[in-house]
C-alpha cells in the first residue's frame, strides 16, 4: 500500500507545474482582450503585477505587463515607453509589416527580443523580470529581458578570507556569478548549461565546466542528478547538495561549497564541474575528496615551502581535535602507567576533588564548548565573539573553582577547540565535531581499544566513501602516485606537469616541461 501511495504521489508530481494544466496548453490568441484576461486572472491579487496600456490613435493597441520589483523601471522607461509613447510609430506601418515587427525591429532599443506564442512562456517570462508586450491582432507575445531586483554588490567573501588573493566573492544573482566565472576563463570551451528545478521556485541553475577537460561521464551524471530533482522550492545551493549526493547518511561532505570564483575556477581548470544556484552564493563544486577539505585558497597564492609547512601543521590539528579528548579519558581512566610519574601526579592531584569520571568531565565541557561556540556565531557581530571569549574564561574557571571540572580537562577542551578551527572547510570541521563524540564514547567505555575500535570504523567508513563515483580517500587509497604531491603538501607549481587523473581520467597536460627557474645559463653577455 504504501508503494502504490509513494507511486502515486510521485506521478502527482511529475504532472504538476506552476501554471493549471489548462493555462500549459494555452496560446496567445489574436484578440487583445482575451489575453489581458487569462493574464489577470494568473495573477488575481497579487498587488506587484503590473499592465501598462499604449494607445495608438485612441485605441487600445499594445498591452504592457511586468512584477513592480523584479523588472528595471528605468530601462522600462528608456527602451520602451519613451519610443512608444513620445516618439510614436514610424511612418510607412502597413507598407513594412505588421505591429509587432516594427516594434520588435525599429523601437525597442532592448536586446534580446524573444517572441513567445504560448502563455506558459510568457508567465514565466514575467516571474523572472521580463517585460511581455501583448499586441492586438498579434497571436504572439515579445518578451524583454529587463530583470531589476535588487542585488548585493560584489563583495570580500564572508566565511573564507585569505591572506593573499583575489577579494571577489558570489553574489545571489546568478548572471553576475557567471561573470565572475567568464572573467578568469575566457574560452569558449568554457560552458555554462541551464536548467530550472522548483515547482513553485522555477529556480534557475547553471552546470559549469571546461569542454575536452571535465570527463563526459561526470557531465552526463551532473545532468542525470539534476533532472531527476522533484521539489516545490530551491532556496538555497544545500537543497539541491542532498538530492544528488552518494551517501546521505554520512556526517562528511561529499561535495564542496564555495562562495569564492577562484577556487571554482582553479577546480574547472582540474576537470570538475561546478553547480550555480540562483539567490545564494555558494557554488557547489563536484567531486569532493576528504583532502579538499584541508586546501585552503592561499595554499596556491603563497610559496610551496610554506604551503607544505602549513598544511602539514592542519594534519596535526586535525587528529588533534579528533583524538586529544579521547586520549586524555582512556589514559586517566584506564591506562594511568602509560602517562609518565610527574605528568601522573599533576592529573590526579587535580582532578582530586572532581566528582564525576572522566568520560562525564569530557562530555560536560565538550556540550558547552558546542553551546557557547553556536551561541557566538547566532549573535549579533557586535557582541558574539565577546560573549564566546569571555563565557568560556568565566565559565571554565568558575567550573574549576567549584570543583566540576578539573583544569587539564578545560586545558584539552580549550586545545582541542582551537584545532577544530585550524579546518579550511567548515563542513568538514562540523563532520570532525560530530565523530569526536563517538570516539569519547568508545574511549570512556573501552580505553584505548574503543579508540582504535573507532579509527578502523572511521577509515572503513571514508574509504567506502564515493563523490560521484570517484572514492573519497583518492588519491591516497586507491593511490595514485602523481597526485600524492598535491595532498600531504604542495609541491612546486612547475612541477605540476598534468593535471588530476581521477578527474581527467587520463594524464593530459596543463604545464610543458622545461620550466624549472634559475638563472640563464652562461650569464649575460657583457
Amino acid at each position: 500500500m504504501f508503494k502504490t501511495r509513494k507511486r502515486k504521489l510521485s506521478q502527482k508530481m511529475k504532472t504538476t507545474t506552476a501554471l493549471p494544466p489548462d493555462v500549459q496548453r494555452k496560446q496567445l490568441t489574436p484578440d487583445l482582450k482575451t489575453n489581458e484576461q487569462i493574464l489577470k486572472d494568473l495573477f488575481i491579487n497579487c498587488s506587484d503585477f503590473t499592465s501598462r496600456p499604449i494607445y495608438v490613435n485612441g485605441e487600445l493597441k499594445i498591452l504592457l505587463f511586468y512584477i513592480e520589483g523584479l523588472t528595471d523601471t528605468k530601462t522600462l522607461d528608456i527602451t520602451v515607453l519613451k519610443p512608444l509613447i513620445f516618439q510614436g510609430l514610424p511612418d510607412g506601418l502597413n507598407k513594412v509589416g505588421t505591429l509587432g515587427q516594427m516594434i520588435e525591429q525599429e523601437l525597442f532599443a532592448a536586446t534580446p527580443v524573444k517572441k513567445a506564442p504560448e502563455m506558459e512562456k510568457v508567465v514565466n517570462s514575467i516571474l523572472k523580470g521580463g517585460l511581455a508586450v501583448l499586441i492586438d491582432g498579434e497571436a504572439q507575445a515579445l518578451i524583454l529581458e529587463m530583470g531589476g531586483a535588487e542585488q548585493r554588490n560584489v563583495e570580500e567573501p564572508g566565511t573564507e578570507v585569505a591572506i593573499r588573493g583575489p577579494r571577489d566573492s558570489f553574489t545571489e544573482s546568478l548572471r553576475t556569478n557567471t561573470s565572475l566565472i567568464r572573467k578568469r576563463i575566457r574560452s569558449t570551451r568554457l560552458k555554462l548549461e541551464s536548467l530550472t528545478v522548483g515547482e513553485l521556485s522555477q529556480t534557475d541553475i547553471i552546470i559549469a565546466y571546461i569542454e575536452g577537460i571535465a570527463p563526459n561521464t561526470l557531465i552526463q551524471e551532473v545532468r542525470e542528478r539534476l533532472k531527476r530533482i522533484e521539489i516545490d522550492g530551491v532556496l538555497e545551493s544545500e537543497f539541491i547538495e542532498e538530492f544528488i549526493e552518494d551517501v546521505p547518511f554520512t556526517p562528511f561532505p561529499q561535495i564542496q561549497n564555495t562562495e569564492r570564483p577562484d577556487i571554482v575556477t582553479a577546480n574547472l581548470l582540474e576537470g570538475r564541474v561546478a553547480i550555480l544556484v540562483d539567490n545564494t552564493p555558494f557554488v557547489l563544486i563536484i567531486p569532493m575528496t576528504f583532502w579538499n577539505g584541508f586546501q585552503a585558497v592561499e595554499d596556491y597564492y603563497e610559496r610551496f615551502m610554506y604551503t607544505s609547512f602549513i598544511r602539514f601543521i592542519r594534519f596535526i590539528m586535525f587528529n588533534t581535535a579528533m583524538y586529544l579528548p579521547s586520549i586524555y579519558v582512556a589514559l586517566t581512566t584506564y591506562h594511568p602507567k602509560l602517562i609518565p610519574t610527574t605528568l601522573l601526579i599533576s592529573v590526579a592531584a587535580a582532578r582530586e576533588g572532581v566528582p564525576f569520571p572522566a568520560i562525564i568531565e569530557a562530555l560536560i565541557m565538550e556540550v558547552v564548548f558546542e553551546g557557547l561556540r553556536e551561541a557566538g556565531i547566532r549573535l549579533p557581530k557586535a557582541v558574539g565573539s565577546a560573549v564566546s571569549i569571555v563565557g568560556a574564561l568565566v565559565i571554565g574557571q568558575a567550573a574549576v573553582q567549584a570543583g566540576i571540572v578539573s583544569a587539564p580537562m578545560v586545558i584539552v577542551v580549550a586545545t582541542t577547540g582551537i584545532a577544530s578551527f585550524a579546518i579550511p572547510r567548515y563542513n568538514l570541521g562540523t563532520a570532525l565535531r560530530m565523530v569526536r563524540f563517538p570516539m569519547l564514547l568508545l574511549a570512556g567505555i573501552f580505553g584505548l581499544y574503543g579508540i582504535v575500535i573507532g579509527f578502523i570504523a572511521l577509515i572503513i567508513h571514508l574509504v567506502n566513501l564515493r563523490s560521484f563515483g570517484v572514492p573519497y580517500f583518492t588519491p591516497i587509497a586507491p593511490q595514485i602516485p602523481t597526485d600524492i604531491k598535491d595532498v600531504l603538501m604542495r609541491s612546486p607549481r612547475w612541477t605540476n606537469r598534468f593535471g588530476p587523473l581521477f578527474t581527467f581520467g587520463r594524464n593530459k597536460q596543463r604545464i610543458p616541461p622545461g620550466q624549472v627557474p634559475g638563472p640563464q645559463k652562461g650569464g649575460r653577455k657583457s
